[in-house]
């Protein structure tokens, strides 16, 4: 008996299968910052632990619909996943409503770099992670700032996402569930997980139309496309490529400053992101 593909024998599946790997983490990144938007504007209405509920709950929906999941919850990486996304994205809303966006980005990709170095085979990928690490310092002018509490939630966060590429690495590459279903199943683990934390602070939302919109919009937005996306990319990318890519996101997020918000970089953000771009450009994938 063969196991699971992937993906199922769809259009979808084959164009999904065709498309570059790179193409799908560009449209995590590029949702990565337009979830957040989303979720500036619901901030005046709901606290950050309240966002966040109404965020994973709003993603499991769609996943329960779209998917039906039900058989990955068996599986114990799923379940950790799904913990993992639900204390990550509380410590997340709560940090950027402490601190400012660019050092938690900051803090956050410090982890993410021990990744991409032990995936390191060739002295060209270390220039290319140098290149991404000299990038990221000057987009996001790393300063560990603000108040204390801020800054542990900062550090929790940085530490729970590294888990979570681990983990939804994993899960991408597992044979016995499509990653899509995994990763469907594991945000149905965090609505329970984060619900004890947060459903209080997201209770009057549920009663505000513009409020649940708004959290709907945040949910698909930050947690449905961008996860797909990294499960697609995940598949075919090993974890240290992977990791790397993470520094295209504050790359990314001048990109949207500029279109979105008509933030113009200064001449030291458009020096990081030249070498962010170099550096994804430089990296080949190892072999084993």
């Amino acid at each position: 008996m063969q196991h699971a593909a992937k993906l199922p024998a769809s259009r979808f599946a084959r164009v999904a299968t065709s498309a570059p790997p790179e193409t799908y983490f560009v449209g995590s990144a590029v949702f990565h910052y337009l979830g957040p938007a989303f979720a500036v504007l619901l901030f005046a209405l709901v606290e950050p632990l309240g966002v966040a509920w109404l965020r994973i709950a709003a993603a499991a929906a769609v996943f329960a619909l779209w998917r039906r999941p039900w058989r990955a919850l068996t599986s114990r990486t799923v379940v950790a996943m799904g913990v993992v996304l639900a204390l990550m994205n509380a410590c997340f809303y709560v940090s950027i409503d402490r601190l400012p966006l660019g050092t938690v980005a900051a803090i956050e990709f410090l982890p993410v770099i021990a990744l991409a170095a032990a995936g390191m085979r060739t002295l060209r990928n270390a220039i290319a992670l140098a290149s991404a690490v000299g990038g990221v310092y000057l987009l996001t002018d790393v300063r560990i700032e603000g108040e204390p509490v801020g800054v542990a939630f900062a550090f929790a966060n940085a530490a729970l996402f590294a888990l979570y590429i681990i983990l939804a690495h994993r899960v991408a590459r597992d044979d016995r569930m499509s990653g899509i279903d995994g990763l469907g199943a594991a945000m149905l683990i965090a609505t329970l997980a984060i619900t004890p934390i947060g459903f209080v602070s997201a209770a009057p939302a549920l009663l505000d139309p513009i409020a649940l919109a708004a959290g709907i919009g945040v949910g698909i937005s930050s947690s449905v496309i961008p996860y797909v996306c990294d499960q697609l990319a995940m598949a075919r990318l090993s974890r240290a490529a992977y990791s790397l890519m993470v520094s295209l996101l504050p790359a990314t997020a001048t990109v949207v400053g500029i279109v979105v918000l008509a933030q113009i970089p200064s001449p030291t953000e458009v020096a990081g992101v030249a070498l962010v771009v170099a550096a994804v450009a430089i990296h080949r994938e190892t072999r084993a």
